[in-house]
């Protein structure tokens, strides 16, 4: 695609859908596009892609339109190209669409700055525009066009007492027109003439967003006399090194976050710069999983709790987050690479892990739920082995917080290899515990926390680097009796950096795209079901309602908004649940939440507790291969009758949550050996029993 074109790629679902349903349904279709696009080489389509393109009308929302669409999409074919080729097929309608919806796009990225300079000199004011092909700048200043260029850019050259005023300039596409900033341009003979001493800043350096990588870039200008001299400060802090009217940092990291400004002096005056803030483009992202019910070793009570919380708190610090319960081997696998896929340059990967789980040999193995009785690293996945994948990313930060138990695994003598660990000094691992030992769990009536979390919890939130939060959980942790000499935090860490997990998120426009990506990614695995009124013949209309517990727990609440008044007594009920999900049947249909199973979910996503309502908790909806259906089955007694009657109403509400990402699908296949790139192992030793209500995570809690 030409430098400066926009792609098809840029437009959105909703334009694109549009679009295809017009090629869809006119006489000039998809066909006559394909035939148009074919004067480029590049596109022209074989016979096997027009057959899989026309193939598409045989699914219920397939579009053959679409599919070219998406064809010449991933062929990076400009809008130019594609309007080119719809007037030449006289689609007007498609033309019409098209050209009044691109021009929406069109976005001032970098704005023209007000400037002062001595007559003579060469004053350049920069516009430029984001937006549909054949973009047109025009200048003007004041209420007068200034001689017609039709470039981002006018030169006035030498600047003239003419050329002093207020200039604007007119972005147009077609019909449509965006305008930028007022700036107001000053010309001197000199500003300070003769002996006359004096300091004047005539350009003051912009706030900006980059990436990590990138190539900062500040200026500043004045007119002086004597001469200028110039002194960057960072933060407040001398930079020695920067002593010119730029300052450059050819490779910026998140060191570089904050304001800077400049100091200009000569002999006889000082001024400061306005404060120019630079943020660090970048994302957080986070995947945390909670394993308790497992098949064939002790079952865990803190994982649920856990995982509440923390996410939580992640989602106050504007992270991403994942949460999943429960997880066999091929979910804890696919559930890996997709967060793999939410990754980027300078994104920050989080990675929560509570359940059973073992060490050998420096490798840390965390254990699905299906693990056999005598696991090894072939039945569970090696955290080290997903740290070099999300390196393979460029991460900013990757946090690993690994609640489970650290003992060697008599089962397991396969030395894992995992792949070369880059230096990038940004690895952060906190341990729930030492090596060799294990972790614990409080009991209590209600809600079991994991010792771990129930001191990280109080310092998460802090501004602080990520080692010294942490730090300062270990100190909490050894400063309490019921755990001194049990169970100790350990902290391993490479990082160089002031990195938090409270850093702002800033998007630059060079990541914006990925940006926006990783959002329809992660909101993919976080859609509910729309709330639902059903109305039966008796005249009752009942409310289904949908809440998130976890990204693979639902809960369903009912509730009756009208009935007649003959009718003295009703209640809707859901039953016939797919088998792929798991629920509890002695919970279903209940009339509180504790009642239902869920200790945890956020009252606001409910009714209120006046309203009566019956509650069903839904689990494991990673395992939902097709649409949940459900049936919803009023019952209802007349005033005049004795008699229970009943109706029944058969709802479908698509994939919700984490289901439409089928985490039960293999991702690649699964190795056979400890080479495997996700090998875990955990192991099946028994703990001693404890007095004082803690019981190791990952142990059973009977005697060896």
């Amino acid at each position: 695609m030409e430098e400066g074109r926009m792609s098809i790629g840029a437009l959105s679902e909703d334009v694109l859908n549009k679009l295809s349903k017009m090629l869809d349904n006119s006489a000039c279709g998809w066909r006559q596009l394909a035939n148009a696009v074919s004067e480029q080489p590049k596109f022209r389509c074989s016979e096997r892609e027009l057959t899989r393109c026309s193939l598409q009308v045989l699914s219920i929302e397939g579009s053959p339109g679409r599919a070219l669409l998406a064809w010449l999409a991933d062929r990076s074919c400009s809008l130019d190209f594609l309007l080119h080729c719809l007037r030449k097929m006289d689609h007007k309608e498609a033309v019409q669409y098209l050209t009044t919806t691109v021009a929406e796009l069109i976005q001032i990225t970098v704005q023209p700055q007000s400037q002062q300079a001595t007559a003579g000199s060469r004053v350049v004011l920069t516009c430029r525009a984001s937006g549909p092909p054949g973009l047109c700048y025009q200048w003007f200043r004041g209420k007068e066009e200034v001689s017609p260029t039709f470039t981002p850019e006018l030169v006035l050259c030498p600047l003239a007492p003419i050329h002093q005023g207020h200039y604007i300039c007119r972005v147009n596409h077609g019909e449509n027109c965006i305008f930028s900033q007022w700036v107001h341009v000053r010309s001197s003979s000199s500003l300070f003439p003769g002996s006359v001493s004096g300091l004047l800043i005539t350009h003051q350096p912009q706030s900006q967003a980059v990436s990590e990588g990138d190539t900062l870039l500040l200026e500043c200008n004045a007119e002086a006399n004597p001469p200028a001299q110039y002194e960057w400060y960072h933060n407040m802090v001398p930079m020695k090194q920067h002593k010119t009217r730029s300052l450059k940092i050819p490779c910026v990291t998140t060191a570089h976050r904050g304001q800077f400004r400049c100091k200009v002096f000569n002999l006889y005056h000082e001024a400061w710069t306005d404060t120019a803030k630079v943020t660090i483009a970048t994302d957080k992202v986070a995947l945390l999983i909670g394993n308790m019910n497992y098949r064939y070793h002790t079952q865990l009570s803190a994982p649920i709790a856990d995982v509440h919380e923390l996410t939580n708190l992640l989602r106050q610090m504007d992270f991403k987050v994942v949460s999943l319960l429960d997880l066999n081997w091929q979910e804890m696998h696919s559930a890996v690479t997709e967060f793999l896929l939410l990754l980027d340059k300078g994104v920050y990967g989080l990675l929560y892990f509570a359940g059973h789980g073992y060490e050998n040999y420096g490798n840390s193995f965390m254990v699905p739920i299906d693990a056999p009785f005598s696991y090894t690293s072939e039945h569970c996945l090696c955290v080290q082995n997903i740290l070099t994948r999300m390196q393979e990313k460029k991460t900013g930060l990757n946090v690993f917080l690994l609640d489970m138990c650290r003992k060697r695994n008599p089962h397991d003598d396969i030395i894992v290899q995992p792949g070369l660990i880059k230096v990038t000094a940004n690895i952060v691992f906190g341990y729930a515990t030492c090596v060799d030992a294990e972790a614990y769990e409080v009991k209590r009536e209600e809600v079991s926390n994991g010792i771990f979390i129930s001191f990280l919890k109080r310092r998460v939130c802090e501004d602080e680097k990520v080692t010294v939060m942490l730090d300062r959980v270990a100190e909490d942790m050894g400063r309490c009796a019921i755990t001194r000499g049990r169970q100790a935090l350990e902290l391993r860490s490479n990082l160089s950096e002031r990195r938090s997990l409270t850093d702002a998120i800033q998007t630059s426009d060079c990541c914006s795209e990925s940006y926006s990506a990783r959002n329809l990614q992660w909101a993919v695995a976080h859609v509910l079901p729309q709330s639902l009124c059903l109305q039966f013949e008796c005249g009752v209309k009942v409310q289904l309602g949908f809440a998130a517990e976890f990204s693979n727990v639902m809960v369903i609440y009912t509730r009756i908004l009208e009935k007649p008044k003959e009718i003295v007594s009703c209640c809707a009920q859901l039953t016939d649940f797919p088998e792929d999900v798991d629920i509890d049947l002695k919970k279903t249909n209940q009339e509180t939440l504790l009642e239902a199973g869920s200790l945890l979910l956020i009252k606001e996503n409910l009714p209120s507790p006046e309203v009566p309502s019956l509650y069903t908790r839904i689990r494991s909806l990673q395992r939902l291969k097709t649409e949940l259906t459900f049936t919803t089955c009023l019952h209802y007694t007349y005033s005049n009758m004795d008699e229970e009657v009943q109706e029944r109403q058969t709802v479908t509400v698509g994939k919700p949550l984490v289901s439409k990402l089928n985490l039960h699908e293999p991702r690649v296949p699964r190795a056979c050996s400890g080479s495997s790139s996700f090998s875990l192992d955990s192991f099946t030793l028994l703990s001693p029993s404890v007095s004082f209500g803690f019981f190791p995570e990952g142990e059973d809690s009977q005697n060896f």
